[in-house]
């Protein structure tokens, strides 16, 4: 057998993974040798005489585990984004080896007091900031983790957590399986009027991967509210596409995630929290499940008043039918384009994505924080077509590595996300390396890659969690880049959102891939106005999918759960929200709720709101005042984007914006204020 790339720092670049070294055979030898010389090297911290310090504990803590980051880090983006069976096997395998791994560490007594006897003392070891912080967060996380319980207390809390594990694992799996089961084929193009001709031959390709050569397939994405409903004018193939969305995953997932629910809740219960929420908001800058609801409190009223008078206009629009849920993106486009003369699918000549990124996303970081972008054609990457990009900052000097996987396909699970295959870190002397990943639909081979206005704003969207890991500057691995609570990560995210609408950036970007003429100024205003409409929709189908969340996550016991239906459970909980609105589902329903099932949200899907309030604050920001966008961006990337977790964020928003956040900002932009 030849050597295991993973035991060793990579030779490349910015210790990029060496992809193509890198086989199915070397994970889990990786995953055993890594958890076990990391179990050696938290023994090694205990096993001596020598008095706990920070040097001797905290900071060996965060030089541990080397093999099994970087194992971890490659496969956990390939079953996401390029999995394949034995993958899914491998993840089966070791997801509940790793939970039991990290309760080994957690639930060390020994490990622990040392700790605590650092944290109580913390005061007399003249600790920098950083250091601080680190000691303070790692004692929060053993106490979260259990340590405080007694032996039996920790006996089921390691059974809960592999149970745990193992659950999501199976339920994320299930996932990618159902939304490929529901792709909708059609036999006749009539069926697909309304679609441009490259989302047509998408459809075709698709249907001869199927074997079904002469059909149409319209792939899904993992989202309720399918973008092709927009498009689409047969409302009875719209109707088809909605039910295959609605209907995924409730046969498998629906027991599935009950039991999730319920594990969790017991799980709260032994750590002395009321429930899921109590216990996941805790360390987050909501602090409380109170904060939570008393935000969301807010915007459901507004929001649903705002979504019934957008209805009352579609169904204007309709003249007949009753307005349902797969008619609602249609006709939005109908009323868009009556109004503001705006046609979507006539946009996307001018949003190519070669153009958008390049002209785009990377023109507006270089003005905003003068970084720059050179492909790297001789970098191989996990998949034939992820791309590579050294970045270098404003002074020349390399920053780290972009990968870009931008392309749909059966292997990659729905959605977009930024993952981080190499973290910063002076204590380890790592550079960042960061991918994103989309599901844009792919083109014929030879033809451009046309986006939507939304498929922009993901790539935007996505970039910003990217910045946020390329300009990480901090010492320790565990404060690195996107390393902050969950309610914040969001937020970078989100503010880079607004340069995709910025008049200089825009017109940089925005010309037709065929003729090369500049959008025309007086359609951008359009698209302005037009992109206002429908705010209502939009917030109450997230809205609906937050407050599901947060009723899976509200329930006390377990016993609460017993005998759950799903499908009932989540039509109650939307009653109780103000929010079972027939023609708006939630994002996301429970059956395909990766997020909070099979992801990191649970009871945190309110935090791209709660991000928002700051995103919206801080957009307010960049307008005002007389410094230049670059100097702003600056002050930006020095006081946020680039102390990653080693400050408290909201002291650190406080301390930029020069005072707390204000949510006005925020229900301005959604249209929910008289």
């Amino acid at each position: 057998m030849t050597s295991n790339p993973f035991f060793e720092s990579s030779a490349l670049p910015y210790e990029l993974p060496p992809f193509a070294e890198i086989g199915t055979e070397h994970y889990v030898p990786a995953f055993e040798r890594g958890m076990a010389e990391q179990l050696a090297e938290v023994a090694a911290i205990t096993s001596g005489d020598q008095e706990p310090s920070f040097a001797n504990t905290i900071a060996v803590l965060e030089r541990s585990g080397a093999v099994l980051t970087r194992v971890s880090n490659v496969f956990f983006n390939i079953t996401s984004s390029d999995s394949n069976e034995t993958t899914d096997a491998i993840e089966a395998e070791v997801s509940p080896k790793l939970a039991a791994h990290r309760d080994a560490i957690y639930l060390d007594p020994e490990l622990f007091a040392r700790v605590e006897a650092l944290y109580e003392r913390r005061e007399e070891w003249g600790l920098d900031p950083e250091e601080a912080r680190l000691l303070e967060q790692y004692h929060i996380r053993f106490v979260r983790a259990g340590a405080r319980l007694d032996a039996a207390g920790q006996a089921r809390l390691r059974a809960l957590n592999a149970e745990l594990a193992s659950a999501a694992t199976e339920f994320g799996q299930n996932i990618l399986a159902a939304t490929n089961a529901a792709t909708v084929v059609v036999e006749s193009a009539d069926e697909l009027a309304g679609l441009g001709q490259a989302a047509v031959a998408a459809a075709a390709a698709n249907a001869r991967e199927l074997g079904r050569d002469g059909a149409w397939a319209l792939r899904l994405q993992n989202v309720s509210n399918q973008p092709v409903l927009a498009e689409l004018a047969d409302r009875d193939v719209r109707q088809r596409v909605m039910a295959a969305s609605l209907g995924r995953g409730l046969d498998d997932n629906g027991a599935l995630a009950v039991r999730i629910a319920a594990l969790r809740a017991e799980r709260a219960a032994l750590l002395g929290y009321s429930d899921h929420a109590a216990y996941a908001v805790e360390d987050q800058t909501a602090k409380t499940a109170a904060a939570v609801e008393e935000m969301l409190g807010r915007l459901v009223a507004p929001a649903v008043a705002n979504a019934e008078r957008e209805a009352a206009e579609l169904a204007h629009a309709m003249g007949g039918p009753e307005l349902r849920s797969w008619d609602w993106q249609f006709w939005s486009e109908k009323v868009r384009a009556e109004r503001f003369s705006v046609d979507t699918e006539a946009l996307r000549p001018y949003f190519e994505l070669e153009r958008v990124l390049r002209d785009g996303v990377f023109f507006a970081a270089e003005q905003v924080y003068g970084i720059t972008f050179q492909e790297r054609a001789d970098l191989v990457g996990y998949h034939p077509e992820v791309r590579i990009f050294e970045v270098f900052d404003a002074d020349g000097s390399a920053l780290g590595l972009f990968l870009g996987d931008f392309f749909a396909r059966p292997s990659k699970r729905g959605g977009a996300w930024m993952n981080e295959l190499v973290s910063q870190s002076r204590l380890l002397g790592k550079r960042p390396v960061v991918v994103n990943n989309l599901n844009i639909v792919k083109p014929p081979a030879g033809e451009p890659a046309l986006l939507t206005w939304d498929n922009v704003r993901t790539l935007f969207h996505e970039f910003g969690h990217a910045l946020h890991g390329l300009f990480s500057d901090v010492t320790y691995p565990f404060f690195s880049g996107t390393e902050v609570p969950r309610d914040f990560v969001e937020f970078p995210s989100q503010v880079n959102e607004m340069w995709m609408s910025r008049p200089e950036v825009l017109a940089n970007y925005a010309t037709h891939h065929e003729t090369g003429e500049p959008m025309p100024t007086e359609l951008v205003e359009r698209m302005a106005a037009a992109e206002r409409f429908g705010t209502g929709f939009k917030t109450v189908e997230y809205l609906g999918a937050t407050l599901l969340d947060w009723a899976w996550h509200r329930v006390p016991t377990p016993e609460a759960l017993a005998d759950t239906d799903a499908e009932a459970f989540e039509e109650e909980a939307l009653r109780k929200a103000g929010l079972a609105i027939d023609a708006i589902p939630p994002r996301y329903r429970t059956g395909y709720f990766a997020h909070i099932f099979a992801g990191g949200y649970a009871a945190g899907y309110y935090s791209y709101i709660w991000s928002e309030v700051l995103d919206a604050d801080t957009v307010e920001w960049f307008d005002e005042g007389d410094a230049s966008i670059r100097e702003k961006g600056e002050t930006f990337r020095r006081e946020l984007l680039s102390r990653g977790g080693s400050v408290d964020p909201l002291a650190a928003f406080e301390s930029f914006r020069g005072r707390a956040p204000e949510i006005e900002p925020l229900l301005v932009r959604r249209g929910l204020l008289n």
